[in-house]
């Protein structure tokens, strides 16, 4: 069993054998680490990251419908759970939940308008007013045929 410690200070005693999904917790279970503090990494996260690889520890093609149903339903979370699942995913290099996590996000920010990508993101919109007029005027073939949405999540 190894222990891990999220940055909130909370224990969790997982077998060796599902933690080795995550190269960071395997190379220092290689090191013989048996406690592993996790800074980067709070509970909340911790504790779905512990229960996706739960799941795919014990992969196998009988159990691959149930996989992929766990996996669709494990997406249904908000922007901002997904975005620390990034966060800590690639924190301790889980290939599989990242390519997991990557096309379930750019689906959600598919055909966004500007400002709530702008505001998903928390980018600063550093155009003047008369700038940004012109450059939508100049590529409104970008958002022909489709429609945009001012949504958040």
């Amino acid at each position: 069993m190894i222990t891990l410690q999220s940055s909130d200070k909370d224990v969790f005693e997982i077998e060796q054998s599902i933690l080795i999904q995550s190269g960071t917790i395997k190379n220092m279970v290689e090191d013989d680490f048996t406690f592993i503090p996790l800074p980067s990494v709070d509970t909340e996260t911790l504790i779905k990251i512990i229960e996706y690889m739960k799941k795919h520890a014990d992969k196998t093609d009988s159990k691959e419908k149930n996989i992929k149903e766990f996996d669709k339903d494990f997406m249904k979370k908000t922007l901002n759970e997904l975005f620390a699942l990034v966060f800590a995913a690639n924190y301790l290099h889980i290939s599989s939940l990242l390519e997991l996590l990557y096309p379930s996000i750019a689906d959600r920010i598919k055909d966004k308008i500007t400002e709530a990508i702008r505001q998903i993101f928390s980018i600063r919109c550093d155009f003047t007013p008369e700038e940004e007029r012109r450059i939508i005027m100049d590529n409104k073939w970008a958002h022909e045929g489709t429609e945009i949405e001012g949504t958040l999540d």
